[in-house]
């Protein structure tokens, strides 16, 4: 009985010893993004209901959220997540596009327009693409996103491509770089953090980025005219909220399937705020006395030609499939 009993005692021992950690203990996952947090940002309340589902769901898991780039820099969360080094992000997907150029479809001038487009794109054979290379990168996708934005400038309004000339600007990617080079511009490269310190010091006359960011940061402080997207949203990039499948590997199934679950709310809670983000980003603009402008359609247009000159045409032929993505892309209706 007694060689029985340590018997047993030795197999409880081993099957403790082979059970993922996740089975013994709550699991926390680190959550980074570049936003400031508890001040309003979607991208920060997306993390955050994130956060607080999966706490409720009561699995053994918990979300540390980590706002303000106060745990990694805004472009070096993508290398954090493919090695592991960090869980989760709502992250600019262009942001990678050096080691993954297919990322720059998402942030391609005109390939969007509006936020019903936006949300057909989520489910279209395009992302299925671009979550394929996001996939074999190491990465999953909880939670999807499209914020629309505009160009704000502290010396002239920017309508036409003409407005653009003579002036340092900030562009997110490479897609919008070329674009605006072709127009006339010169480009300043930096994460949407650094915008307000850019237009401060006077590295930058103008800027583009998100209805969202142009809030948060704060540019109405450092401008006089702003192009909101209107019907015309020449600017929209994806903004996911991102796993590492390093991560992601660790959870047990019902961990996974609170985490899906509570990145359906928060999916759910964009979509609700993302066009209002854009009425918020005006709101904000003409309180602090900043001109608001809209492009025309002519305008919208005469951007795009540019674009398919430049933008467009280098994606086709430096991008492998590159033209497949754009057409994928313009298939949506």
């Amino acid at each position: 009985m007694k060689f029985l009993a340590k018997s047993a005692l030795l197999a409880g021992v081993m099957t403790l010893a082979i059970s993922p950690i996740s089975a013994l203990a709550d699991v926390t996952l680190k959550a980074s993004h570049q936003w400031p947090g508890g001040k309003g940002d979607v991208r920060d309340e997306m993390v955050q209901i994130l956060a607080r589902e999966v706490e409720k769901a009561n699995v053994g898991l918990k979300i540390q959220v980590y706002p303000g780039q106060s745990l990694f820099k805004a472009k070096e969360q993508w290398g954090a997540m493919t090695k592991g080094q960090l869980d989760i992000s709502a992250f600019p997907l262009d942001y990678a596009s050096g080691r993954h150029p297919e990322f720059s479809a998402t942030l391609m001038p005109g390939l969007v327009r509006n936020h019903e487009r936006a949300r057909r794109l989520n489910t279209s054979p395009f992302m299925d693409d671009i979550k394929a290379v996001i996939n074999d990168a190491g990465v999953v996708v909880l939670a999807d996103a499209w914020l629309a934005g505009g160009f704000a400038s502290r010396k002239q309004c920017i309508t036409s491509p003409e407005t653009m000339q003579g002036q340092v600007t900030r562009a997110a990617g490479p897609a919008f770089e070329e674009m605006l080079v072709g127009a006339g511009g010169s480009i300043a490269s930096m994460p949407s953090s650094e915008i307000y310190t850019g237009l401060q010091t006077g590295v930058l006359d103008a800027a583009n980025t998100s209805s969202g960011s142009f809030v948060s940061y704060r540019i109405f402080e450092q401008t006089t005219c702003l192009t909101k997207p209107g019907a015309n949203a020449l600017w929209f990039m994806y903004e996911p909220i991102l796993m590492s499948k390093r991560s992601w590997d660790k959870l047990n199934k019902e961990q996974q399937d609170a985490l899906m679950a509570a990145s359906k709310i928060a999916e759910d809670y964009f979509s609700g705020e993302a066009a209002g983000l854009d009425d918020k980003m005006v709101d904000a603009f003409q309180k602090a006395g900043v001109e608001v402008v809209e492009m025309s359609a002519d305008n919208y247009n005469a951007w795009l030609a540019i674009a398919k000159e430049t933008s467009y045409k280098n994606f086709a032929e430096k991008v492998e499939g590159g033209q497949a993505l754009i057409d994928k892309a313009l298939a949506v209706e």
